[in-house]
């Protein structure tokens, strides 16, 4: 699935799950989603960071700049109190329609 084909919301929720252990670059934010999706899921450059700008607008996330594993210097984004808190609620939100989708589809016939 491309970037572009992404639910509304999921995008946001999926980064902020990424980060959810700690300090992570964008190429390695990207990275996860397409290694933890087995490749369903994969975030073009020029989707993934305006969305990592917006959440740092909302407040949840923060930069700072490290140095990555390839010793090049990259811009870190970590998740604040409110994007920890947003990822709960987006998590469960999430489940519970995924949950009510799989109900629909998987109802027999009337």
């Amino acid at each position: 699935m491309a970037g572009s084909d992404l639910f509304v919301g999921t995008l946001d929720v999926l980064i902020l799950k990424a980060v959810s252990w700690g300090p992570t670059h964008g190429y390695a934010i990207g990275r996860w989603i397409r290694q933890t999706t087995n490749d369903g899921l994969q975030v073009q450059e020029g989707a993934l960071y305006p969305a990592l700008h917006r959440l740092e607008r909302k407040g949840l996330l923060e930069e700072s700049w490290g140095v990555s594993e390839t010793g090049r210097e990259a811009k870190y984004y970590k998740l604040t109190p409110a994007g920890r808190r947003q990822l709960r609620a987006e998590a469960a939100r999430w489940r519970q329609y995924a949950d009510s989708v799989t109900l629909a589809l998987d109802a027999a016939e009337k």
